[in-house]
């Protein structure tokens, strides 16, 4: 940085991946987890970035103007809603639709993504909004996944990559169709593979969800067929001094592949 006074918070992050070949499967530059990076090591005082150019969570501005959307009474059989379209986010005005719906009415909102992520908005035959799904970056450490996996620090650390978290499900809240939910998990589960290997260059083997106990049963999940493997301690990523207190979640595996924990056992 005393080298390169102009460099801004992009350059910098970019010309770190490019010396360290820092790139996902596709040769992409990893830009955002350098940045992650360099944000965590400027809070520990190790150095103090240029100033940001932008205000917001990675490299986008959260916009908090609401956006239109049907918002009517939706009360039938799932048939009567078919054929449903579940759609990648890709273009601007589906993923202002997106984050918008996130941030409106789901409890924990919606404030941006760094990594690798998956966003899906799910439509019915009339293109009134449903439901949206996000995707992102597996949990590091999770004890009853790791157990259930059987994975030792090393062998996390290389098939973390093939995991995804279903960090965000939201039904709209005047769905109410019986059987949504977990028709909607398990198309979702049969080609979010396919989704993945298209934007990142791999596969996933793996998904994961954490619920909130006190709030939800985890009943579409379970219906999904989803697997149960534990719960949380109650305790945030961040609380190095096991003082922070969390909800505790329940933890919920679902396989993509039949032999998912020797695959992941034996990734490098």
């Amino acid at each position: 940085m005393s080298d390169h006074p102009d460099w801004h918070r992009t350059r910098l992050s970019r010309e770190i991946c490019s010396a360290w070949n820092w790139v996902n499967a596709k040769g992409q530059l990893k830009d955002m987890a350098c940045r992650t990076m360099l944000l965590k090591l400027e809070r520990l005082g190790y150095f103090r970035l240029p100033a940001a150019r932008t205000v917001g969570v990675g490299n986008s501005v959260i916009d908090r103007t609401p956006v239109a959307h049907s918002s009517t009474d939706i009360v039938c059989s799932l048939r009567e809603l078919t054929p449903l379209q579940i759609n990648v986010v890709r273009d601007a005005a589906s993923s202002k639709l997106f984050k918008h719906l996130l941030a409106e009415y789901h409890y924990l909102g919606f404030n941006g993504m760094v990594g690798e992520n998956m966003k899906y908005m799910v439509y019915d035959w009339q293109k009134r909004p449903l439901a949206c799904f996000l995707f992102g970056s597996a949990a590091w450490k999770v004890a009853s996944r790791d157990e259930w996996i059987g994975w030792d620090p090393l062998t996390r650390q290389a098939g973390l990559h093939l995991i995804t978290n279903n960090m965000r499900f939201l039904i709209l809240p005047w769905v109410k169709v019986p059987h949504l939910a977990s028709h909607l998990l398990g198309r979702l589960a049969r080609r979010i593979s396919d989704d993945w290997m298209q934007k990142y260059g791999h596969p996933i083997y793996l998904l994961e969800t954490f619920v909130e106990q006190n709030r939800f049963c985890g009943t579409c999940y379970l219906a999904a067929n989803w697997i149960r493997v534990g719960q949380t301690q109650g305790r945030s990523r961040n609380d190095t001094d096991r003082t922070l207190q969390v909800p505790v979640k329940d933890i919920y595996l679902y396989p993509l592949i039949p032999d998912v924990r020797e695959v992941l056992t034996h990734e490098t």
